[in-house]
């Protein structure tokens, strides 16, 4: 699987979030080398506070396959470390892999607040790898922030 090519989509997508106002995270759903899902934060033009990039590339790709949920070799390219509602959902979801960008010190569920993916606790375990472009999307972000303040 081309991890920066997904990552790279991911970001071009965060990047239409930021246009309009919201914050610019993507998401990228892929599933048997396709993509089944695409998302960026909208939780402030859809009046949804569920509506974060994650949320809808999984609703997608849900969709797509017919199936919430979307094991086998699903994987979700991430330009910020999931939330907890996020993490929530792929661990249901059955997400197999999850690669992210950058950390997220305040909210991160993939390990810098909480670990909810990997918790031995809860019926499925989600392979995680970050810091994929870590530098680009962080900067993205930062800029964001920095502009609104």
């Amino acid at each position: 699987m081309d991890d920066d090519f997904y990552m790279r989509r991911a970001l071009e997508l965060a990047k239409l979030a930021e246009e309009a106002g919201e914050v610019p995270v993507g998401a990228v759903l892929v599933f048997e080398n396709k993509v089944i899902g695409e998302g960026w934060n909208q939780p402030i033009r859809a009046h949804d506070p569920s509506a974060h990039a994650e949320m809808l590339a999984l609703r997608e790709g849900a969709k797509t396959l017919q199936n919430y949920r979307l094991g086998g070799d699903a994987t979700l390219y991430v330009t910020l470390e999931p939330c907890a509602m996020c993490a929530g959902a792929m661990v249901h979801a059955r997400i197999h892999r999850l690669v992210f960008a950058a950390l997220d010190p305040k909210t991160g569920a993939a390990g810098s607040v909480l670990n909810l993916l990997q918790d031995p606790r809860l019926n499925h375990r989600v392979i995680v790898e970050g810091g994929l472009l870590s530098q680009e999307c962080g900067e993205l972000l930062r800029e964001f922030f920095r502009k609104r303040r």
